[in-house]
């Protein structure tokens, strides 16, 4: 599964990695709250007459990139650092506001983790808009005996849907590795630890079954003979 050729050409590991802040991608359900003055007054954006009063809304970006919000055209906001998005946002509000403060979060960001053994891959949802690859890791248990920690792959999707995917690798058996294992996972990041292949302890698991059967069928075959 996800296997690369001996000779893949893996794309290159940069520092920049580790300092990159989570961008916000289509299908984000972001939660956001609206205040003028600078953050003095929370704007109500959700009621209709009725009394109600909420103190944040949510809004999906949608598969183009764009989002639609109280007052506003849609707008995109794809590829943008949460810190841009709300200023982006201060801005369009301004039309309406005296200094408008807006605060935004991404409620549904998670990547996915193969760590190495068959059938414990798990989603791990992000509640930290810096999560990096350990945590993520470590969030899904670990790296198990039977991964190889020397051979981790961290995919992530290509802003161009017509190009491969971003395929980095990194070597976390050894202390250096931190500095990689620091680089911060984007949402629907596949973070991979290729499986370390024990052919006896296959064999051993397939086969022991089979060696269960012959020798009750054996036990059987005596007890029989000694009636």
């Amino acid at each position: 599964m996800l296997k690369t050729p001996k000779d893949y050409n893996y794309d290159k590991l940069v520092d920049s990695l580790s300092r990159l802040d989570y961008k916000i991608a289509p299908n984000d359900a972001i939660q956001y709250r609206v205040f003028t003055n600078d953050g003095f007054k929370l704007i109500d954006l959700a009621s209709s007459g009725t009394g109600s009063f909420r103190s944040d809304l949510d809004v999906i970006v949608e598969s183009d990139g764009n989002i639609k919000m109280p007052l506003l055209q849609r707008f995109s906001i794809v590829g943008l650092t949460i810190i841009q998005a709300e200023k982006l946002m201060e801005e369009k509000y301004s039309e309406f506001y005296v200094k408008p403060y807006v605060t935004l979060k991404v409620i549904n960001k998670r990547v996915i983790v193969f760590p190495g053994n068959s059938g414990q891959a798990k989603v791990i949802g992000l509640t930290n808009n810096n999560t990096t690859v350990l945590e993520a890791i470590a969030s899904a248990g670990g790296i198990p005996e039977d991964g190889k920690a020397f051979k981790v792959k961290l995919i992530r999707n290509n802003i161009d849907p017509m190009q491969k995917p971003y395929v980095y690798l990194m070597d976390l058996s050894k202390i250096e590795g931190i500095t990689l294992g620091n680089s911060k996972v984007q949402a629907n990041d596949i973070i991979y630890v290729e499986p370390r292949y024990r052919p006896f302890k296959t064999l051993a698991t397939e086969i022991t079954p089979l060696v269960t059967l012959i020798t009750s069928a054996l036990i059987l075959i005596q007890f029989y003979r000694l009636r």
